[in-house]
């Protein structure tokens, strides 16, 4: 079942590298804090390079000045995330976190079978706003669009 708005964010690991690679639970990304998750498709991939994760850079100070921390997620290992990011640029702050095996994207009942395009099974292009580990919105791409989960819109929807 995928996940609602007023569901808690679900409970699984995700990994980032900082020093080392680092295992951190979701409900410490989330408890007590303001936070737009952002997933992508695949790291790379050309919406996701182009527009997905550029627009989130662009517009992360306002992001911060409004009290909410930001984390882009894929279906990929760590070390292609830390890569990615580097590639573009994210600026300190802006938090990648690898979904590895997919454990978190199928406990939000947001994956997609991107088999046919040789890439298994991803998380569809979604964006949520979570407060203290609840979800107050939920913007979910329909195949192939690029809309409702840019940064432009999350901002223009935060309270």
């Amino acid at each position: 079942m995928t996940i609602q708005i007023g569901d808690s964010i679900p409970e699984a690991p995700l990994q980032r590298i900082r020093d080392g690679i680092e295992t951190v639970d979701t409900n410490a990304l989330f408890d007590g804090r303001n936070v737009v998750l952002f997933a992508v498709p695949g790291a790379f991939t050309p919406t996701c390079s182009e527009k997905h994760l550029p627009g989130f850079v662009e517009h992360f100070d306002e992001f911060r000045r409004k009290g909410v921390e930001v984390a882009c997620m894929a279906v990929n290992d760590p070390f292609v995330m830390q890569a990615w990011a580097q590639s573009q640029n994210v600026p300190e702050g802006l938090m990648m976190l690898a979904d590895g095996n997919g454990d978190f994207t199928r406990a939000l009942g947001l994956e997609l079978d991107a088999s046919a395009y040789g890439m298994g099974v991803r998380a569809r292009r979604f964006a949520l706003y979570a407060e203290n580990g609840v979800v107050k919105l939920l913007n979910v791409e329909a195949p192939g669009e690029f809309r409702v989960s840019s940064a432009e819109h999350m901002l223009a929807q935060l309270p």
